[in-house]
């Protein structure tokens, strides 16, 4: 994977192959990351990354200047791994080790923009609830964005904020707002 634009622009990131992961390819997150180029100014936004894995989302809106990225997985390896690139790289990243359900019940935070990316098999039902959590706890800023990452297979269009659906070969995004 490599970082698409900003300060690390064209900077690759090899990820060790033991983690759980399936990152979102660099054609599906360039276009994902022009349309959200023309939403928002990255220097002024708080991100949220639930189901974080390698970080590949977050490093890319690190990399264009996010000011605050809050990384969750709930493997460990897949934190670490985090930490260290995010050091590496001196992005404004924080991990948190916690199963993504767990973490949206519990947090006090709030974000412009919440991505989640969860496993591909995740059903329906499980990324509802993702869209639940996300807004009747208020976990997004006035004019903020939830984008759940899913299969083809996977329609979201008929829940409540639904607003588009982006398809670039296998992956698809939904936005919420």
């Amino acid at each position: 994977m490599r970082i698409v634009s900003g300060i690390h622009k064209g900077k690759r990131i090899i990820a060790p192959k033991k983690l759980p992961v399936r990152p979102t390819t660099d054609f599906a997150k360039e276009a994902l990351f022009n349309i959200l180029n023309n939403q928002y100014h990255f220097s002024a936004l708080k991100v949220i990354d639930l189901f974080s894995g390698t970080g590949n989302i977050t490093y890319e809106f690190g990399s264009r200047g996010a000011v605050e990225i809050i990384a969750v997985d709930t493997h460990f390896e897949c934190v670490k791994f985090i930490n260290t690139k995010a050091a590496e790289l001196d992005l404004p990243v924080r991990t948190v080790k916690s199963d993504v359900f767990k973490f949206l019940q519990a947090t006090g935070e709030t974000a412009d923009i919440i991505f989640a990316d969860p496993p591909y098999n995740f059903e329906a039902d499980k990324l509802q609830q993702i869209v639940e959590l996300t807004f009747s706890r208020n976990l997004l800023e006035e004019g903020g964005s939830l984008i759940i990452e899913h299969r083809k297979q996977v329609d979201l269009s008929q829940l409540d904020r639904f607003t588009e659906v982006r398809k670039y070969g296998n992956s698809v995004f939904s936005f919420f707002v």
